[in-house]
């Protein structure tokens, strides 16, 4: 599916919980395609930067500004460093931040970027292009690290035994398309009776390894609180549990809606006051005629807050997880 195909996920939930109006000021966080601030800009007569560490997005974002002379610009560089980037071009401040999290269409359905086993490519999934690739990783990485990556980020239950698969194989030839990846970890983890592939699990945490996506989520969170106005509005996607738990957390304590902490446990003193109110409670889903129409959206969980006048809260986000070991024998009925 070429890029102007691409239908981005929940777009009129988003429009509607970030309330675009004339003058005001737009980020989107994870631009890709364009699709959500094409319908910012068509909402309404305000002002949209656009961030996307991939390239080939910026690419797309200069064309379509084009199409939006003075109200479009999209930045390369990734969205954890938003502040800094809109920083340098005069801005200090925006009213709303929409953030669509994971890879986007345009990546998934290029075989040449590695990010999918659908058709078989070189495995690399790095969205900026730069750094080590997927392969570097599957090929260099201990099997211990190994199996504790593909346990912590892709919740796969059999990542030893996947793990071992892997380093048996690089002994015989090193492990570069996503084809002979993905026939690896299939080899391994039968078929569920949802009829997701095997090798669904680990390739997300590959991708998520090599992005750093969690430590990108915790980053862009931050820099989203810091940015906004008071009365400035957040809308976040996520599409599978990792993500959409991080933002869960950060929303819930920065709205004061988090559980407070067992009596058992020291007091953590009082907390700062809320930067953000929620929109709504819990996460909304795209609607049934979404999914059939954009199958791709139907794990999409939105969350959306509007930014109150309280300063931002002090210190990190949320920790990166700690590494898995125990616990982690990831095996049916206790089988090697």
């Amino acid at each position: 599916m070429p890029a102007s195909a691409h239908v981005p996920v929940m777009v009129r939930e988003v429009v509607e919980a970030l309330a675009p109006r004339d003058g005001a000021i737009y980020v989107d966080a994870t631009f890709g395609a364009g699709g959500y601030s094409k319908a910012v800009l068509d909402a309404a007569g305000c002002r949209v930067w656009g961030i996307d560490r991939d390239p080939d997005a910026a690419a797309r974002g200069t064309r379509m500004g084009d199409r939006y002379p003075g109200r479009l610009t999209v930045l390369q560089g990734c969205y954890g460093d938003m502040v800094r980037l809109l920083g340098d071009a005069g801005v200090d401040r925006v009213d709303g931040v929409a953030m669509d999290l994971g890879v986007s269409s345009p990546q998934i359905d290029d075989p040449e970027r590695g990010f999918s086993f659908r058709a078989d490519g070189p495995l690399d999934m790095r969205m900026s292009r730069e750094g080590s690739s997927a392969a570097d990783v599957v090929n260099g990485m201990g099997e211990g690290d190994l199996a504790d990556l593909i346990y912590e980020l892709g919740e796969e239950r059999r990542s030893r035994r996947i793990a071992h698969a892997i380093v048996e194989a690089r002994e015989q030839a090193p492990i570069t398309r996503t084809g002979q990846f993905a026939d690896i970890v299939r080899r391994v983890v039968p078929r569920s009776r949802d009829g997701i592939d095997p090798a669904t699990r680990t390739f997300q945490a590959l991708r998520i390894f090599v992005n750093d996506e969690q430590g990108e989520l915790d980053r862009g969170l931050s820099a989203a609180e810091t940015l906004l106005a008071p009365g400035g509005r957040f809308a976040v996607v996520s599409f599978h549990s990792l993500e959409d738990r991080k933002v869960k957390t950060f929303m819930s304590q920065r709205s004061g809606a988090a559980p407070r902490p067992s009596r058992h446990q020291p007091d953590p003193g009082p907390a700062p006051a809320p930067s953000f109110r929620l929109l709504r409670r819990g996460a909304a889903k795209p609607s049934a005629d979404e999914i059939i129409a954009n199958p791709r959206s139907r794990s999409a969980r939105l969350r959306a807050a509007e930014r109150t006048a309280a300063p931002p809260w002090p210190g990190p986000v949320l920790g990166r997880s700690g590494t898995v070991n125990q616990g982690a024998d990831n095996t049916q009925g206790g089988q090697p």
